[in-house]
């Protein structure tokens, strides 16, 4: 399968298409999978071309392709395409898949795939078109297999043969009473396993899990994961069921929701498509914001510098050591804002649990600060010692012995004190915003990142030459 895949081009198809060898162009699809033969596709450069690409295939093989093209190229093919073509891909598609790429289509391709909808299936795609983006109502496909619970097995697996190959899924079958009520699921394997005899209502399972149309996306994942779903039933708000959520479809979603929790750790708006997909200034934008918005934090970086210049005239090493902090407190803030993210993520902890996890974290702070200040003394002692950080001493002081190694010492300390104060700091942030943000109902990844690094750089500005300022006003230090 790697070879064919390699081995297949967008010349391959625009030859065959050329060339009228219409019999071959059907074969693709029997040799490789749709998402390959839509890489191909996405690199043709005349695209007019694929429509007789459309025109020659069954549809129930194009429809399936039309979906694995980036969104350039199926608005191109819409745009090309008459009525009876449009008509005729929407009757082989999936209500979801229409609905998916119909939410970013521009309004006059909208208005003329609706056109050629099915009265029943446009008012099924209204309707999830104008379920809230991210929940369940917008993701989930209404052609699903629902039967009464007085079927038998036999009745069943013969409705199945019918009208089971429309269906998302036959793998999960949902069972009603009388009144339309949701009463449970059968497995597919049961079904089979089962006497021919026996009633849904026999083998049913009636411990099942739902969600309501406004239910997160990431919690239908997160229960779908949980409990090993091949499908889960969305309900309404009388508790009838109106629609299922496959495992694919929470692949799909487990992707988005990890590449939208990559970008904002990183500082950069979510992309809706592909990189390749995205022009240069879309993509300039997805980054400017949120470096504009860092870059107005760290303002305060270098106020806290300026305050404090007589200190760094008056003992120039100080000046050295500025980046390691602010790098050491970055990190560490990062380190534990990713353990956070995705510890929410998977709800491995609920509100109820702040307290217990905030002694966890503080446990865990002081250990690494300590470590950390005790190497750091010691590796900054010999940074000095071996000539890497050139440091003697201040003015008129000694340059030798005890003296020097004094001096030395207390800048060393000095340094150390302050990266154990910023990565206690550094990890609270790195603990509490990500927390925020879920109370928030907010994506918790938006607080991660560049924007704890940005505001523990501060912090540890201020720990740092708090703390030398303390030891001048106490001990009078001369360094």
């Amino acid at each position: 399968m790697t070879d064919q895949k390699e081995n297949l081009t967008s010349s391959t198809i625009e030859e065959l298409i050329k060339e009228k060898k219409y019999p071959e162009l059907r074969n693709l699809f029997e040799e490789y999978p749709e998402i390959d033969i839509a890489e191909a596709c996405d690199n043709i450069d005349d695209k007019t071309l694929l429509i007789t690409l459309f025109r020659v295939v069954k549809s129930e093989f194009t429809a399936e392709l039309f979906h694995c093209l980036n969104q350039d190229t199926q608005e191109t093919i819409v745009k090309l395409m008459t009525d009876k073509d449009v008509t005729s891909l929407l009757d082989a598609s999936k209500n979801d898949d229409i609905v998916d790429f119909l939410e970013d289509m521009p309004a006059n391709l909208v208005s003329k795939i609706l056109k050629n909808t099915p009265k029943e299936d446009r008012e099924i795609i209204n309707k999830l078109l104008n379920y809230k983006e991210g929940t369940a109502g917008s993701i989930m496909t209404t052609e699903f297999l629902e039967f009464s619970e007085t079927l038998t097995v036999k009745e069943t697996i013969d409705k199945i043969r019918e009208i089971g190959k429309d269906a998302e899924t036959i793998y999960t079958i949902f069972v009603k009473d009388e009144k339309r009520n949701f009463k449970g699921t059968v497995d597919l394997d049961d079904l089979i396993f089962a006497k021919q005899d026996e009633t849904l209502k026999d083998i049913m399972n009636i411990d099942f899990v739902t969600v309501d149309v406004y239910t997160d996306q990431e919690k239908v994942a997160e229960l779908v994961r949980r409990y090993d779903l091949n499908a889960i039933a969305v309900l309404n708000d009388d508790k009838r069921l109106i629609g299922i959520i496959t495992v694919d479809d929470i692949v799909d979603v487990i992707q988005r929701e990890a590449n939208e929790d990559m970008s904002l750790q990183a500082g950069i708006n979510p992309l809706k498509d592909s990189y390749s997909n995205t022009g240069v200034f879309k993509m300039a934008m997805k980054c400017f914001p949120w470096l504009a918005f860092l870059l107005i934090i760290d303002v305060f970086s270098s106020i806290v510098i300026s305050n404090f210049q007589y200190s760094i005239a008056k003992v120039a090493v100080l000046s050295a050591f500025i980046p390691t902090i602010m790098d050491a407190g970055g990190n560490a803030g990062s380190q534990t804002s990713s353990v956070m993210v995705r510890s929410i993520a998977l709800n491995e902890f609920k509100n109820k649990d702040f307290l217990k996890v905030l002694w966890k974290e503080t446990r865990i702070s002081l250990i690494v600060a300590t470590f950390t200040g005790v190497i750091a003394w010691i590796w900054f002692m010999i940074e000095m010692y071996t000539g890497l950080v050139s440091y003697n001493g201040p003015e008129g002081a000694g340059h030798t012995g005890w003296d020097l190694f004094a001096n030395r010492a207390g800048i060393s300390l000095l340094v150390s004190v302050t990266l154990f104060l910023t990565i206690l700091i550094s990890k609270f942030f790195g603990f509490v915003l990500p927390w925020i943000a879920k109370l928030l109902k907010k994506d918790p990844a938006m607080m991660s990142g560049p924007l704890i690094t940005s505001i523990v750089d501060v912090s540890s500005l201020l720990i740092y030459f708090g703390v030398f300022e303390i030891i001048q006003l106490i001990f009078h230090v001369p360094f």
